[in-house]
């Protein structure tokens, strides 16, 4: 006797064209419902459910057999496709049921300790520590599924482009700055450490070296660093390295494989080419290198307005160098209260602004928490910059421009979000280009790279590592979807004494650059392509293109807010033997 009934059919793909044809399905018992004569059973497999009848015309036996089961059994059933009396048009398989007549019971199920349907209302952690049933749901079946399409129109749209897949890898050199490392012991060489690939980054600089021109790779990568809803302590991205080109180069690549994925799995067509803001444009404008273009609230620059005046707020930001920048909330006014505008003023305080103001246009007059300082022709000239109208409400700070662009980025994206302009089905894609090369420490005065020290400066700007560091702008780019990056990367220095000039800017020695880079150096000496990549997050990625909110819904197995695998309980303690194998000593 077989032990399995071979399927012919998922069950979420039977529809009126299989009526009177024969199937067998597998999947598991959603719910039973026994109405006398009649017993009706949902059953779920990955691609949907289906409605099972056992009816007075089948062997008592069979009959019986049927009203024992229970939800999640795991199930055979041989049966016919019927059409459905009452059809249910809220289920893709709605029209029509299929009629068993043989049941085989694969194994039976203890009541799940969480609902097997997509709006259960459970604990994070719970639906975590029981993941194995979390994924039984039919919106963690389409995520997995989208998330394996991703991948293969990827793969698919590379190779046709001529990349290589090559794994770089796990066990590599710890890496000396960025994020923790996550550290593993070696014992054979006791007392010294691997670390988890943070990024395949040098590997696949080596792989330029090497001549293999065009690399790609699904890679899996690690960060010990606190989590959110968009990180976690394993990722994946799509990483790439091309030789023999520039931005433009690389940009173009990436359009047109994001135009594919766009309309093979999103039936949405991107225009092209993808709109460019420089890294300043998209700070002066949106307040973000990040910037979602879905709604408007542009900033608008206060300086040449406010310049001579009293107001304490401004006339201090300004004489210490600052910025005084606003938004304006169209139609915004009657929508916030003084009780709203004082938690955005809380909010803001996370930026370091020490506060905000706010100013009320109305039909007769206008109100603002600076009316007293500016009579009613200058407070029309400020609102007048942001053209201003009846039911506006306008924001404004003043600090150091980045405390500025961070509190109105957040700002503007906050107030989008509560009038319901952030539309989940618009997908606006840009580039952000020219970011700066460096970044400056304010208390230090040290400069340290805002990608990595291998990124190329635009040629134009060579001659200011000397004089002006901080203007030095970089040849790197990010891809930017409705207000989150997607990817990044940058044009890689190939020439060893522009390598050079870098380090000495960063501060670093020729000792340290021989111990953290040596091995990479050394590759360069023997003729290196000019070469630059991307990599993307492919986490984000199907994030957003499935709409969740946090990476953890697309997933199999994350991790939690404390970074443990509540299904295995890793990270966990290691025995007394395994420690003295490897030299390790456990300090509490």
């Amino acid at each position: 006797m077989e032990n399995i009934l071979k399927r012919t059919h998922m069950c979420g793909v039977l529809t009126e064209k299989n009526i009177d044809e024969g199937v067998v399905l597998n999947g598991w018992i959603q719910k039973r419902r026994n109405l006398g004569g009649l017993i009706f059973c949902d059953l779920r497999d990955k691609t949907g459910i289906v409605q099972i009848v056992f009816d007075d015309t089948i062997p008592e036996e069979l009959f019986q057999k049927a009203d024992s089961l229970r939800s999640e059994f795991v199930v055979g059933i041989r049966g016919t496709v019927k059409e459905r009396q009452a059809k249910n048009k809220e289920l893709p398989t709605g029209d029509i049921e299929v009629f068993a007549h043989e049941l085989m019971i694969y194994s039976e199920a203890d009541t799940p300790p969480i609902y097997i349907k997509d709006d259960d209302d459970v604990s994070e952690n719970l639906r975590l520590k029981y993941r194995y049933l979390d994924l039984r749901k039919g919106k963690m079946q389409r995520n997995l599924t989208f998330r394996h399409q991703i991948t293969k129109v990827a793969r698919e749209f590379f190779d046709s482009e001529g990349f290589t897949d090559v794994e770089t890898p796990i066990l590599c050199k710890p890496t000396p700055e960025g994020a923790r490392d996550y550290l593993v012991p070696s014992r054979v060489n006791r007392g010294q450490f691997y670390a988890l690939p943070q990024s395949p980054q040098l590997f696949k600089q080596l792989l330029m070296v090497s001549g293999t021109d065009r690399y790609y790779q699904i890679a899996k990568c690690f960060r010990d660093e606190d989590l959110r809803a968009d990180r976690q302590p394993e990722f994946t991205q799509i990483d790439l390295e091309m030789s023999f080109v520039d931005v433009d180069d690389v940009i173009e690549v990436q359009e047109r494989f994001l135009k594919k994925l766009f309309i093979d799995l999103m039936n949405t067509e991107i225009k092209l080419p993808l709109p460019r803001y420089s890294y300043q444009e998209a700070m002066e404008r949106f307040g973000s290198d990040k910037p979602d273009t879905r709604f408007g609230f542009e900033l608008k620059s206060l300086n040449e307005t406010v310049k001579d005046s009293e107001f304490p707020v401004f006339a201090n930001a300004l004489a210490a160098g600052g910025d005084v920048r606003g938004i304006n909330i169209e139609g915004g006014a009657d929508q916030f209260s003084r009780k709203d505008i004082d938690k955005l003023q809380d909010a803001i305080k996370h930026f370091g602004a020490k506060g905000m103001v706010w100013i009320k246009i109305g039909e007769a007059e206008t109100t603002s928490s600076a009316s007293k300082f500016f009579p009613p022709d200058k407070m029309k000239e400020i609102t007048d910059v942001f053209g201003g109208k009846a039911g506006d409400l306008i924001l404004i700070v003043a600090d150091k421009a980045k405390i500025v662009f961070d509190s109105l980025g957040f700002l503007r994206r906050d107030m989008a979000g509560k009038l319901g302009l952030l539309d989940d089905s618009q997908f606006n894609l840009l580039w952000v280009v020219d970011f700066p090369l460096f970044e400056r420490d304010d208390e230090t005065g040290a400069y340290y790279a805002m990608h990595h020290p291998f990124t190329s400066p635009r040629m134009e700007d060579v001659p200011m590592l000397d004089t002006k560091p901080g203007e030095v702008r970089a040849k790197a780019y990010d891809i930017v979807l409705n207000g989150v990056e997607l990817g990044g990367g940058s044009i890689r220095i190939h020439d060893s004494n522009l390598q050079k000039k870098m380090f000495q800017v960063l501060g670093l020695s020729e000792e340290t650059v021989k111990n953290k880079f040596g091995f990479l150096l050394e590759a360069f000496r023997y003729g290196t392509p000019p070469h630059g990549g991307l990599a993307y997050g492919l986490d984000r990625l199907v994030m957003l293109l499935v709409g969740e909110h946090s990476i953890r819904e697309v997933m199999a197995f994350p991790k939690n807010q404390a970074a443990i695998d509540m299904v295995s309980e890793a990270p966990a303690v290691a025995t007394e033997e395994q420690l003295e194998e490897l030299g390790i000593r456990v300090v509490e």
